[in-house]
Protein backbone atom coordinates (compact mmCIF):
# COMPACT_ATOMS: atom_id res chain seq x y z
CA UNK A 1 0.00 0.00 0.00
CA UNK A 2 1.37 3.41 -0.97
CA UNK A 3 2.24 5.90 1.77
CA UNK A 4 0.32 9.16 2.04
CA UNK A 5 3.42 11.38 2.25
CA UNK A 6 6.72 11.19 0.39
CA UNK A 7 9.59 13.16 1.92
CA UNK A 8 12.32 13.80 -0.65
CA UNK A 9 15.80 14.62 0.63
CA UNK A 10 18.58 15.61 -1.81
CA UNK A 11 21.96 15.05 -0.22
CA UNK A 12 25.32 16.48 -1.23
CA UNK A 13 28.16 16.89 1.27
CA UNK A 14 25.76 16.69 4.22
CA UNK A 15 27.37 13.81 6.09
CA UNK A 16 27.62 15.93 9.24
CA UNK A 17 23.90 16.70 9.27
CA UNK A 18 21.82 14.13 7.39
CA UNK A 19 21.41 11.88 10.45
CA UNK A 20 19.70 14.73 12.34
CA UNK A 21 17.40 15.31 9.38
CA UNK A 22 16.44 11.63 9.16
CA UNK A 23 15.96 11.46 12.94
CA UNK A 24 13.52 14.37 12.70
CA UNK A 25 11.56 12.53 10.00
CA UNK A 26 11.34 9.36 12.10
CA UNK A 27 10.04 11.41 15.04
CA UNK A 28 7.02 12.68 13.12
CA UNK A 29 3.70 12.04 14.84
CA UNK A 30 2.33 11.25 11.36
CA UNK A 31 3.91 7.93 10.46
CA UNK A 32 2.43 7.07 7.05
CA UNK A 33 5.40 8.31 5.06
CA UNK A 34 8.28 7.21 2.92
CA UNK A 35 11.58 9.06 2.77
CA UNK A 36 13.58 9.03 -0.45
CA UNK A 37 17.15 10.26 -0.03
CA UNK A 38 18.90 11.09 -3.29
CA UNK A 39 22.65 11.01 -2.87
CA UNK A 40 23.71 13.53 -5.52
CA UNK A 41 27.18 12.12 -6.15
CA UNK A 42 28.35 13.28 -2.73
CA UNK A 43 32.07 12.60 -2.14
CA UNK A 44 31.72 12.40 1.66
CA UNK A 45 30.24 9.68 3.89
CA UNK A 46 26.61 10.72 3.36
CA UNK A 47 25.72 7.50 1.55
CA UNK A 48 27.11 5.27 4.30
CA UNK A 49 25.15 7.16 6.95
CA UNK A 50 21.91 6.94 4.98
CA UNK A 51 22.42 3.21 4.37
CA UNK A 52 22.41 2.68 8.14
CA UNK A 53 18.99 4.32 8.29
CA UNK A 54 17.77 2.25 5.35
CA UNK A 55 18.67 -0.87 7.33
CA UNK A 56 17.00 0.56 10.42
CA UNK A 57 13.75 1.72 8.81
CA UNK A 58 12.20 0.19 5.69
CA UNK A 59 10.38 3.45 4.93
CA UNK A 60 13.71 5.12 4.12
CA UNK A 61 15.12 4.54 0.64
CA UNK A 62 18.36 5.62 -0.99
CA UNK A 63 18.92 6.53 -4.64
CA UNK A 64 22.51 7.04 -5.82
CA UNK A 65 23.14 9.38 -8.76
CA UNK A 66 26.01 11.30 -10.29
CA UNK A 67 26.29 14.91 -9.23
CA UNK A 68 23.70 16.88 -11.21
CA UNK A 69 22.58 19.49 -8.70
CA UNK A 70 19.78 19.85 -6.18
CA UNK A 71 17.03 20.38 -8.77
CA UNK A 72 17.84 17.13 -10.56
CA UNK A 73 18.05 15.32 -7.23
CA UNK A 74 14.62 16.59 -6.18
CA UNK A 75 13.12 15.64 -9.52
CA UNK A 76 14.63 12.17 -9.30
CA UNK A 77 13.30 11.64 -5.79
CA UNK A 78 9.81 12.92 -6.56
CA UNK A 79 9.53 10.81 -9.72
CA UNK A 80 10.49 7.73 -7.68
CA UNK A 81 7.97 8.55 -4.94
CA UNK A 82 4.57 6.95 -4.48
CA UNK A 83 2.90 9.26 -1.95
CA UNK A 84 -0.15 11.45 -2.48
CA UNK A 85 1.71 14.42 -1.00
CA UNK A 86 5.30 15.61 -1.42
CA UNK A 87 7.55 17.29 1.14
CA UNK A 88 10.97 18.37 -0.23
CA UNK A 89 13.45 18.65 2.64
CA UNK A 90 17.12 19.60 2.54
CA UNK A 91 19.53 17.17 4.19
CA UNK A 92 20.67 19.67 6.82
CA UNK A 93 17.28 20.96 8.01
CA UNK A 94 14.98 19.61 10.72
CA UNK A 95 11.21 19.27 10.78
CA UNK A 96 9.52 19.27 14.18
CA UNK A 97 7.26 16.32 15.10
CA UNK A 98 3.90 17.81 14.14
CA UNK A 99 4.76 19.23 10.75
CA UNK A 100 3.80 16.28 8.55
CA UNK A 101 0.56 15.62 10.43
CA UNK A 102 -0.66 19.21 10.44
CA UNK A 103 0.24 19.77 6.78
CA UNK A 104 -1.38 16.56 5.52
CA UNK A 105 -4.48 17.05 7.66
CA UNK A 106 -4.94 20.57 6.32
CA UNK A 107 -4.59 19.52 2.68
CA UNK A 108 -6.99 16.62 3.24
CA UNK A 109 -9.61 18.91 4.77
CA UNK A 110 -9.06 21.74 2.28
CA UNK A 111 -8.74 20.30 -1.24
CA UNK A 112 -8.91 23.83 -2.66
CA UNK A 113 -5.53 24.61 -1.04
CA UNK A 114 -2.54 24.17 -3.35
CA UNK A 115 0.35 24.31 -0.90
CA UNK A 116 0.96 24.30 2.86
CA UNK A 117 4.04 25.46 4.74
CA UNK A 118 4.75 26.70 8.27
CA UNK A 119 6.72 29.17 10.35
CA UNK A 120 10.42 28.54 10.90
CA UNK A 121 13.45 29.31 12.99
CA UNK A 122 17.06 29.64 11.86
CA UNK A 123 19.61 27.70 13.89
CA UNK A 124 23.32 27.04 13.80
CA UNK A 125 25.44 30.11 13.12
CA UNK A 126 22.33 32.27 13.56
CA UNK A 127 19.54 31.47 16.01
CA UNK A 128 16.40 33.52 15.50
CA UNK A 129 12.83 33.39 14.29
CA UNK A 130 12.69 33.53 10.49
CA UNK A 131 10.50 36.50 9.69
CA UNK A 132 8.74 35.87 6.41
CA UNK A 133 6.09 38.18 4.92
CA UNK A 134 2.61 36.82 4.40
CA UNK A 135 2.13 35.18 1.04
CA UNK A 136 0.61 37.43 -1.63
CA UNK A 137 1.13 36.53 -5.28
CA UNK A 138 1.85 40.03 -6.54
CA UNK A 139 4.56 40.40 -3.88
CA UNK A 140 5.80 36.81 -4.00
CA UNK A 141 6.97 37.17 -7.61
CA UNK A 142 9.43 39.85 -6.43
CA UNK A 143 10.35 38.40 -3.04
CA UNK A 144 10.20 34.69 -2.26
CA UNK A 145 8.28 34.22 0.99
CA UNK A 146 7.92 30.40 0.88
CA UNK A 147 10.80 28.11 1.79
CA UNK A 148 11.47 24.82 0.02
CA UNK A 149 10.12 22.39 2.69
CA UNK A 150 6.46 22.98 1.87
CA UNK A 151 3.85 20.26 1.25
CA UNK A 152 1.88 19.83 -1.98
CA UNK A 153 0.10 17.17 -4.00
CA UNK A 154 2.07 14.89 -6.29
CA UNK A 155 -0.71 15.24 -8.87
CA UNK A 156 -0.08 19.00 -9.03
CA UNK A 157 3.68 18.49 -9.33
CA UNK A 158 3.08 16.17 -12.28
CA UNK A 159 1.46 19.06 -14.15
CA UNK A 160 4.74 21.00 -14.08
CA UNK A 161 8.16 20.40 -15.68
CA UNK A 162 9.56 19.98 -12.16
CA UNK A 163 12.51 21.85 -10.73
CA UNK A 164 14.58 23.60 -13.39
CA UNK A 165 17.86 21.68 -13.54
CA UNK A 166 19.71 24.58 -15.17
CA UNK A 167 19.37 26.69 -11.99
CA UNK A 168 22.36 25.31 -10.13
CA UNK A 169 23.43 28.55 -8.42
CA UNK A 170 20.32 29.12 -6.32
CA UNK A 171 16.66 30.21 -6.36
CA UNK A 172 15.61 26.89 -7.89
CA UNK A 173 12.84 26.50 -5.29
CA UNK A 174 11.50 30.00 -6.02
CA UNK A 175 11.65 29.28 -9.74
CA UNK A 176 9.69 26.06 -9.24
CA UNK A 177 6.97 27.79 -7.24
CA UNK A 178 6.60 30.51 -9.86
CA UNK A 179 5.59 27.76 -12.27
CA UNK A 180 3.72 25.66 -9.73
CA UNK A 181 1.51 28.42 -8.33
CA UNK A 182 -0.91 30.75 -10.04
CA UNK A 183 -2.20 34.07 -8.75
CA UNK A 184 -5.54 32.48 -7.83
CA UNK A 185 -4.11 29.48 -5.97
CA UNK A 186 -4.64 29.20 -2.23
CA UNK A 187 -1.56 28.88 -0.03
CA UNK A 188 -1.73 28.27 3.73
CA UNK A 189 0.95 28.86 6.35
CA UNK A 190 0.55 26.88 9.56
CA UNK A 191 0.88 29.46 12.38
CA UNK A 192 3.49 27.49 14.25
CA UNK A 193 7.26 27.01 14.06
CA UNK A 194 7.69 23.51 12.61
CA UNK A 195 10.89 23.89 10.59
CA UNK A 196 14.44 24.50 11.81
CA UNK A 197 16.46 25.98 8.96
CA UNK A 198 20.19 25.46 9.43
CA UNK A 199 22.60 28.33 8.85
CA UNK A 200 26.12 26.92 8.43
CA UNK A 201 28.12 29.61 6.64
CA UNK A 202 27.75 32.43 4.16
CA UNK A 203 29.02 30.35 1.25
CA UNK A 204 25.67 29.66 -0.39
CA UNK A 205 24.38 33.15 0.29
CA UNK A 206 27.55 34.62 -1.14
CA UNK A 207 27.13 32.52 -4.27
CA UNK A 208 23.58 33.82 -4.71
CA UNK A 209 24.72 37.38 -4.10
CA UNK A 210 27.49 37.02 -6.67
CA UNK A 211 25.04 35.67 -9.24
CA UNK A 212 21.82 37.47 -8.35
CA UNK A 213 21.53 39.39 -11.61
CA UNK A 214 21.91 36.24 -13.71
CA UNK A 215 19.48 34.41 -11.45
CA UNK A 216 16.89 37.18 -11.74
CA UNK A 217 17.23 37.15 -15.53
CA UNK A 218 16.70 33.40 -15.43
CA UNK A 219 13.49 33.88 -13.44
CA UNK A 220 12.19 36.38 -15.99
CA UNK A 221 13.27 34.21 -18.91
CA UNK A 222 11.69 31.10 -17.35
CA UNK A 223 8.40 32.84 -16.52
CA UNK A 224 7.90 35.57 -19.14
CA UNK A 225 4.12 35.60 -18.86
CA UNK A 226 4.26 36.20 -15.11
CA UNK A 227 6.67 39.10 -15.34
CA UNK A 228 5.18 40.55 -18.50
CA UNK A 229 1.80 40.81 -16.82
CA UNK A 230 2.81 41.77 -13.29
CA UNK A 231 5.95 43.77 -13.90
CA UNK A 232 6.37 45.08 -17.41
CA UNK A 233 2.78 46.23 -17.85
CA UNK A 234 2.87 48.16 -14.57
CA UNK A 235 6.06 50.10 -15.18
CA UNK A 236 5.70 53.17 -17.33
CA UNK A 237 9.29 53.11 -18.54
CA UNK A 238 8.78 49.71 -20.11
CA UNK A 239 6.39 51.21 -22.64
CA UNK A 240 8.57 54.20 -23.45
CA UNK A 241 10.99 54.25 -26.35
CA UNK A 242 13.85 55.98 -24.62
CA UNK A 243 15.24 52.75 -23.17
CA UNK A 244 16.70 49.86 -25.12
CA UNK A 245 15.29 46.38 -24.55
CA UNK A 246 18.47 45.50 -22.62
CA UNK A 247 18.03 48.53 -20.35
CA UNK A 248 14.41 47.61 -19.74
CA UNK A 249 15.40 44.10 -18.78
CA UNK A 250 18.07 45.41 -16.42
CA UNK A 251 15.48 47.67 -14.78
CA UNK A 252 13.07 44.77 -14.43
CA UNK A 253 15.80 42.55 -13.02
CA UNK A 254 16.69 45.24 -10.52
CA UNK A 255 13.10 45.32 -9.31
CA UNK A 256 12.95 41.53 -8.99
CA UNK A 257 16.13 41.15 -6.95
CA UNK A 258 16.05 44.23 -4.70
CA UNK A 259 14.45 42.65 -1.63
CA UNK A 260 16.11 39.22 -1.80
CA UNK A 261 19.56 40.79 -2.18
CA UNK A 262 18.95 43.15 0.72
CA UNK A 263 18.04 40.16 2.87
CA UNK A 264 21.15 38.26 1.76
CA UNK A 265 23.37 41.23 2.50
CA UNK A 266 21.87 41.59 5.98
CA UNK A 267 22.50 37.91 6.59
CA UNK A 268 26.13 38.16 5.48
CA UNK A 269 26.71 41.20 7.70
CA UNK A 270 25.83 39.08 10.72
CA UNK A 271 28.82 36.84 10.03
CA UNK A 272 31.32 39.68 9.82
Amino acid sequence: MNPILSIVVPCYKQGDYVAETLDSIRKQTFQDWECIVVNDGSPDNSSEIVKEYVRLDSRIKLIETENRGVSAARNTGIKASSGKYILPLDADDIILPEYARLAVEYLEKHPETKLVYCEARMFGEINKYWELPDYQWDKFIFNNSIFCPSVFRRSDFDKTPGYNESMRKGWEDWDFLLGFLDKDDIVYRIPKVLLLYRIKSVSKSTEVLDNYKDLAKQLIDNHPDVYRKYLFSKMAYISTERHSSTEKLDMAVGHVITKPVRLIRKLIQKFK
